[in-house]
């Protein structure tokens, strides 16, 4: 039995809030079980320097752990005067992921800025941020086509992070923060709708694993993704409250 009574195989309860908040082209707020990110997806119309001249644009992420978020408290970064390895490891994480589902060309030369924030970690904030703001950037991307900024959708497919683990020698699917502790392989898979893979992140905590071990972990995360796929569909068929749909 886990800690928080679910199956091996099982997703923490997912609730997604759109329109979490009033100022963003797209925002939500994602509950992953405890873990709790808020995600928002804001236009601007400039590109990065060094894509000057190039009819393209960019989506990029930032990522950030606010203070309450964990036991005990956590410093800001700012504080510290700059951003830890993890934070932009993650951050990168977040925006190539994003990157690999959007035509570039199609957004025309702006740039879609995702932020992060999480406010209670309990595992997988990574993963839960990547879901999340994925729901967000298509909120922000409906609003450039309800304004006529752009002709269609860049967007070519939904995608879902989960996390899975081998703890004690069983595989555990959506790992909260005991589990994660506790696991001796520790595994990310961020999975586009298709069924293809936009990155797979796969350490062996305290030992080598097999090859069989990864193939089950796999198949696993998979299916976690599916499910989370199903839920971002169903949130956006709702419309937006700032859509013209």
């Amino acid at each position: 039995m886990r800690v928080d009574k679910r199956k091996v195989h099982q997703i923490r309860p997912v609730i997604i809030q759109r329109d979490f908040t009033e100022n963003a082209d797209g925002s939500v707020l994602i509950s992953c079980g405890n873990t709790k990110v808020i995600c928002t997806a804001m236009v601007e119309e400039k590109t990065p320097n060094f894509l000057k001249d190039k009819n393209q644009g960019w989506i990029t992420a930032e990522y950030s752990m606010l203070p309450g978020a964990t036991k005990p408290r956590s410093s800001r970064e700012a504080s510290k005067g700059r951003q830890g390895g993890r934070t932009m490891e993650i951050q990168r994480l977040i925006g190539r992921s994003l990157r690999s589902v959007v035509d570039l060309e199609c957004l025309g030369p702006r740039t879609i800025w995702i932020d992060c924030d999480v406010i209670q970690a309990d595992g997988g904030t990574r993963c839960a941020s990547i879901t999340g703001a994925m729901v967000s950037l298509c909120d922000a991307i409906q609003r450039l086509l309800d304004q006529k900024m752009i002709k269609k959708n860049p967007i070519s497919s939904l995608m879902g992070a989960i996390s899975v683990g081998l703890v004690e020698g069983e595989v555990l699917l959506d790992l909260c923060y005991e589990e994660d502790c506790r696991a001796s392989v520790d595994m990310n898979v961020v999975m586009a709708e298709d069924g293809r893979f936009v990155e797979l992140q796969a350490t062996g905590e305290e030992a080598p694993f097999a090859e069989s071990e990864y193939k089950k972990m796999l198949r696993t995360a998979k299916k976690g993704i599916r499910e989370l796929l199903k839920i971002q569909r169903k949130v956006l068929r709702g419309k937006s409250k700032k859509s013209k749909r």
